[in-house]
């Protein structure tokens, strides 16, 4: 499937075009996406993972109609050219399905709130007329997590699943989509999921369901009659507390947990989300302790088991922190920077992408010390070691490589394993053995 070989790209539309502040369909912000394609295609991304775009209460995941684009960033038709052009280009799509819940002012439960039990809707929601809202709706209803500015569908439902079913087909054939990150997959019921994915292939074979999960064991949202994938939020909290910790040993037996080859290893064969940051946590450079450490840090993220993703801005650095507010994870940026960082990740990209082992290799530790790690990748023959020095100091890493030399996918550069492997100080070396 194209989405294991793929590197994502993650955009928050309504923060990047500066909707957020407000905007008219007249402004055609959406459009600004169009000029940031030749900045995604050269970091080697290959597919554009849209936060919500359709018309919204405020933030996008408290949507008011899904076949309509927000009206602050412009018109469905903006929206074609926007996503012909990501096409042309290449690149692949994937839209937020956020169909756990919606906004206070969705069309449907506008109606419940004027008409009450005479609503033709009234059991699209969890409702019940013996109670009252915080918002004095007269009714009660369930929220998500508690929070009533987002209404819970009633997705067992079958006129909500029909509903849920258009928007997909549309979404597919007027923006000729490849994929849907599923908003807090955790909470959909396995029957509606079941549903979802039965759907997804009467699209087509290869179009994507990608799930948002936290904790617990994946597989329960992410199997044949599920996800195709999920967010890798386990290692997510590996990552960067290993580099701030110094020790490696945490990440290490994450990833051995996740992907190793004993029988009781996780997601043999599974390719889940891998990431630094996204639009709900803060920036990686405002969490890394040592910022020297980002190159080796992101060579984790592309290195290791899974489909990696860049969340806009990121890739030269920005900083913003979760106790700052949202807002300020989703900034507007009006013209993206290109800085080594930037040309650091776009090598990545492409090692990534070109090597069958990084893509769908078996992991296995080789070398584990408090601030370095080697691991190894294997598929159909090709054997990729990862190696990593989070320190700023050169470290020589004695281990048998099983093999006398290797070209480093990152940069071309021959390497011998000979009297052991000098890793300099805040390195990352994807060594192809020969």
């Amino acid at each position: 499937m194209w989405f294991e070989e793929s590197v994502i790209y993650q955009i928050y539309p309504l923060g990047l075009c500066g909707a957020l502040k407000g905007g008219t369909p007249e402004e055609h912000k959406i459009l600004k996406v169009i000029d940031l394609i030749p900045h995604i295609k050269k970091t080697g991304a290959t597919c554009i993972l849209f936060n919500p775009l359709f018309a919204s209460d405020y933030h996008g995941y408290d949507t008011r109609d899904f076949l309509t684009l927000d009206p602050r960033l412009g018109t469905n038709e903006d929206l074609k050219a926007v996503c012909k052009a990501v096409k042309d280009a290449g690149l692949r799509i994937m839209f937020d399905g956020v169909f756990n819940h919606v906004g206070r002012g969705f069309w449907a439960f506008r109606d419940v709130q004027e008409h009450k039990w005479d609503s033709a809707y009234k059991d699209w929601f969890k409702i019940s007329f013996d109670g009252n809202s915080g918002y004095n709706d007269g009714f009660w209803y369930e929220g998500w997590e508690g929070h009533y500015e987002l209404v819970k569908l009633n997705t067992w439902n079958g006129e909500v699943r029909d509903h849920i079913f258009t928007v997909m087909k549309t979404w597919a054939s007027e923006y000729l989509i490849d994929g849907l990150r599923l908003d807090v997959a955790y909470c959909l019921d396995a029957d509606f999921l079941k549903a979802l994915r039965w759907y997804a292939g009467q699209i087509g074979p290869e179009f994507v369901l990608m799930g948002e999960t936290l904790h617990g064991d994946y597989n329960r949202w992410m199997n044949d009659d599920a996800c195709h994938s999920v967010t890798n939020y386990e290692c997510y909290k590996g990552i960067h507390s290993s580099f701030n910790s110094g020790n490696m040993f945490e990440i290490a037996h994450s990833l051995q947990r996740q992907f190793g080859a004993e029988q009781w290893c996780l997601y043999r064969g599974k390719h889940l989300l891998s990431f630094a940051d996204n639009h709900d946590v803060s920036r990686i450079m405002s969490i890394l302790n040592d910022k020297n450490q980002i190159k080796a840090l992101y060579g984790l993220v592309f290195g290791m088991p899974g489909v990696p993703s860049v969340y806009y801005g990121s890739e030269w650095g920005i900083e913003g922190h979760k106790s700052q507010g949202d807002e300020c994870l989703r900034p507007e940026i009006d013209t993206p920077e290109w800085n080594e960082l930037t040309d650091f990740i776009a090598l990545l990209s492409k090692a990534k992408t070109s090597s069958k082992a990084l893509c769908h290799g078996s992991y296995k530790n080789i070398l584990i010390q408090p601030k370095q790690l080697i691991f190894e990748r294997v598929c159909d023959g090709e054997r990729v070691l990862v190696a990593i020095n989070a320190d700023s100091s050169e470290y020589t890493a004695h281990f048998d490589a099983g093999c006398g030399r290797a070209t480093d996918l990152i940069t071309g550069n021959m390497h011998d394993f000979g009297g052991g492997s000098h890793l300099p100080p805040y390195s990352v070396s994807f060594w192809q053995c020969e």
